[in-house]
């Protein structure tokens, strides 16, 4: 799960730390309802719906971007130079220390211990009133960064995730802006691998894509992507993207949101949770295994109850997932492996002792 908990805050005012149905009440009779769609998402829903780890999202957006969706992007998270995304991503990582630094109920995730301190919160004989959810920082599109050699820096403030892109940044293109990885882009990601830190494809151009799957030293992943057969644009991955993902032993979080089930924005409202099962189908049959698929999400507080397949009403009922996926025959080692063991494979190798 990939949510963009500092954003919500920040920018949409929906705080990550209410329950799913205190913001309902809170925004009830209110235009933000119609904007944004009921709310979907909450840290106590995540807890109950058994979400223990997350990649929590420092997400940043250049002006000249002509945003697509429901939601425009805040100014909170929107920059016109490097040094303005620098600021717009700093704001957001120093809201998660704090918050972490607040709350029992979290842990940013920084290390293999601390990976397993909050997994043990959730083992069978422990309390569930004393379950952690894990914060694992990721940055989407790497434009905070000023240049690569600053990348070391970010890493020692926390972050242990990075996407080159969202749309098109100094480093590679992406989503509606192809290019490849530019030479600050190379740079970047082999900064990155001095690190061993995880890559994230999502929102990668095809091009800066492939590319880094053949050429980074380092692991790498897709947070929240899907099968491009499933929704022909450049924002998913092509059945080479994904061999080539599978033979770097990478791992792809399906998104879950209608828009990207479909080629259409508006005719995305009616999609059954079915066909998130049908990807998880396709991608075991291109790889050979269910060991390169696991749930992305990309719930944040911009995307309503509305804009997610229909069997779901909020982040409690991810649950539902894995019914789905025995109902057509996969065994419990493969639904384990797809909801959660698959992700936390990529996290443990990526974060340091």
């Amino acid at each position: 799960m990939s949510p963009h908990i500092a954003y919500d805050a920040l920018a949409l005012e929906r705080d990550y730390r209410r329950s799913v149905a205190e913001t309902r009440a809170l925004e009830a009779g209110t235009d933000r309802v119609g904007r944004q769609g009921p709310a979907a998402t909450g840290l106590p829903d995540a807890i109950r719906g058994g979400v223990a780890v997350v990649g929590a999202a420092i997400f940043t957006e250049p002006t000249s971007y002509d945003s697509w969706g429901s939601v425009p992007v805040q100014s909170v998270a929107s920059y016109g130079t490097p040094q303005e995304a620098h600021d717009a991503a700093k704001m957001q990582l120093e809201w998660y220390q704090e918050m972490a630094s607040q709350l029992d109920t979290v842990r940013l995730i920084l290390t293999r211990d601390d990976l397993d301190s909050v997994l043990a919160t959730w083992a069978e004989d422990a309390d569930p009133s004393q379950r952690q959810q894990g914060w694992i920082l990721l940055m989407e599109g790497a434009d905070p960064i000023l240049e690569p050699s600053q990348f070391g820096e970010w890493w020692q403030r926390g972050l242990r995730i990075l996407g080159t892109s969202w749309t098109k940044t100094r480093y590679a293109g992406g989503t509606n802006a192809p290019g490849p990885l530019t030479d600050l882009g190379r740079a970047l990601l082999a900064e990155m691998a001095k690190v061993n830190a995880l890559l994230d494809i999502t929102h990668m151009s095809e091009e800066a894509c492939l590319e880094s799957l053949h050429t980074y030293e380092g692991p790498i992943f897709g947070s929240h992507v899907n099968p491009r057969q499933f929704s022909n644009t450049d924002r998913h991955l092509t059945d080479e993207a994904i061999r080539l993902l599978a033979r770097r032993d990478g791992v792809m979080g399906l998104v879950l949101l209608n828009v990207f089930w479909t080629q259409d924005w508006q005719q995305g409202n009616n999609v059954p949770l079915s066909r998130v099962i049908d990807a998880v189908d396709t991608i075991c049959q291109l790889t050979g295994s269910a060991r390169h698929v696991g749930i992305g999400t990309d719930w944040y507080g911009g995307m309503g109850s509305n804009l997610i397949p229909n069997e779901l009403d909020t982040v409690a009922d991810l649950w539902k997932i894995g019914a789905g996926l025995r109902d057509r025959g996969y065994g419990e080692t493969d639904v384990e492996a797809i909801l959660s063991g698959n992700m936390l494979r990529k996290f443990r190798e990526a974060l340091p002792e």
